[in-house]
């Protein structure tokens, strides 16, 4: 049995955690929970939106699905994402892209996967206000995270029969530190020769995106490319309601929706479960159930094709609904 954090979230947090482990013990997969509360009703108790004993579940463990949380605008509360991706050192944001059965997009072709690294460039947040007129915030790239993301993109690609791996920047303008990324990729492509390399400046790969996006393969990137690039493919497959991901580190791993938390719907058993319950299936491959995972995604599809869907994705469902028939095509 292998015991796993369950950070239940806020808003639709706890209702789509409520589904996705319903779907996920009824597949047969061994799993303890240790669930765990955070968000915005937790601030009232505990003066934080992630108390340490998180943090500290999840190291034990080793690894955690993620339900949305809400950081508050303008209260000073450090991004609860962030602070889980430094604290556990989270280096890699994996985001699949695929498309979904009878979730209706531009594109049939999608199947790619974006490896963000996870922990500088701007999102370091380290700025500073020059004077009234003028701020400063400094974009750190280090060799050291540019070739641990990039090692980790080639292993992916090998790991699961990828082909090409493409790293995108903008090293055209940003000399020095997109620089130093590129030049890290090349170095450590030169391990990899049974995997196809190439470059692309990331304005460039937008455009293409939206044009070609099977054309690609895995993408690597820094940290602000890799958020902005990962929403935009989320939309090539239906957004980020169908969308999964997963943090990754030396240690650690944790698996979440990254859609919000939805507040306005809060209760009103309209939640798409499926990015959560997605990512659910990531994080029992990775603890090696893949069984269990498998068993979940034939009975998701088969429950979409027979056009059983929630609202946000062209059906009628309330999430409870979908859920059972989920378990019910198991």
């Amino acid at each position: 049995m292998t015991r796993v954090t369950l950070i239940k979230g806020d808003g639709i947090g706890p209702e789509i955690s409520e589904s996705v482990v319903k779907i996920i013990e009824k597949s047969g997969a061994d799993i303890d929970w240790d669930i765990q509360t955070a968000g915005l009703d937790v601030i009232e108790k505990e003066g934080v939106p992630l108390p340490q004993r998180v943090i500290d579940s999840i190291k034990a463990n080793k690894v955690a699905l993620k339900a949305p949380i809400t950081t508050p605008i303008g209260k000073g509360f450090r991004s609860v994402n962030v602070q889980l991706r430094k604290e556990l050192n989270l280096f890699a944001n994996i985001r699949p892209c695929k498309n979904i059965p009878t979730v209706k997009t531009r594109f049939d072709n999608v199947d790619l996967v974006v490896v963000r690294e996870n922990t500088e460039d701007l999102y370091a947040g380290v700025e500073e206000k020059i004077d009234e007129n003028t701020a400063h915030s400094i974009k750190i790239i280090t060799r050291e995270a540019s070739t641990r993301i990039a090692k980790y993109a080639f292993e992916y690609a090998l790991k699961y029969g990828r082909k090409e791996v493409c790293v995108v920047t903008k090293a055209n303008i940003c000399k020095l530190s997109d620089g130093l990324f590129l030049d890290c990729a090349r170095e450590v492509s030169k391990q990899y020769p049974q995997i196809k390399f190439r470059e692309i400046l990331v304005d460039n790969c937008c455009m293409q995106l939206v044009q070609n996006p099977s054309q690609f393969d895995v993408l690597v990137l820094p940290n602000l490319y890799g958020d902005i690039v990962s929403d935009l493919t989320a939309g090539l497959i239906g957004g980020l309601g169908v969308a999964k991901s997963a943090n990754i580190g030396e240690d650690c791993a944790v698996f979440e929706a990254v859609h919000g938390s939805a507040p306005d719907i809060k209760g009103q058993d309209k939640a798409n479960p499926m990015a959560l319950l997605l990512s659910g299936v990531e994080m029992l491959k990775h603890i090696g159930q893949t069984v269990q995972a498998e068993k979940i995604e034939k009975a998701l599809y088969k429950t979409l094709e027979s056009g059983i869907k929630t609202a946000d994705i062209g059906g009628s469902a309330k999430c409870s609904e979908f859920t059972q028939a989920i378990i019910d095509n198991m």
